[in-house]
């Protein structure tokens, strides 16, 4: 069955007109175009890499529980770069209290995020993933601060941080 055909099914479409399935892209996959290449490495590998917890996140597309993330209560200067292949991916000037329990950017590293439209719980968002390995990273949204209104919401899981004192590590080929 073919989503189009389940969603009116169901009457979405008729509740929600907005919601269409064609190939529009959303706000983000405009301003987001990857200017990075992409790794082939096979998820076994990055199974050995990065924690069970964080592979879920990552490669499976899972979402880690609300408030469990250490990284809401960092505030210190850096860089926060995608927990499997370090590519950075966020600046910590950045980063802000959403109140959503996750960490919240108001935008990513130019070139350094992927996006896909997602439609695991039905209604439309924008997934994001970091463009060199395509770990999940979480979802952005319109309701950001502004000037952008855009709110990068994270899974703590999916990113370390590395403080402006320190050196990045290599990336991980």
């Amino acid at each position: 069955m073919k989503r189009r055909n389940f969603l009116q099914g169901i009457g979405l479409i008729a509740v929600f007109p907005s919601i269409t399935l064609s190939s529009m892209p959303s706000f983000a996959e405009i301003a987001m175009q990857p200017t990075v290449d992409r790794l082939k490495k096979p998820r076994k590998v990055w199974r050995e890499l990065v924690s069970p917890q964080a592979y879920r996140v990552l490669f499976e597309e899972q979402t880690e529980e609300v408030g469990s993330s250490e990284l809401n209560y960092e505030h210190r200067e850096g860089i926060y770069i995608c927990a499997a292949c370090h590519l950075p991916l966020f600046e910590s000037q950045h980063k802000y209290e959403s109140g959503t329990g996750w960490p919240s950017f108001t935008q990513p590293i130019a070139g350094h995020i992927g996006t896909k439209r997602d439609f695991k719980l039905i209604i439309l968002r924008t997934e994001y993933h970091c463009a060199r390995c395509a770990g999940h990273q979480g979802h952005v949204f319109k309701d950001g601060p502004l000037p952008r209104k855009e709110r990068w919401c994270n899974n703590g899981l999916a990113l370390q941080f590395v403080p402006k004192a320190e050196p990045l590590p290599p990336l991980r080929g």
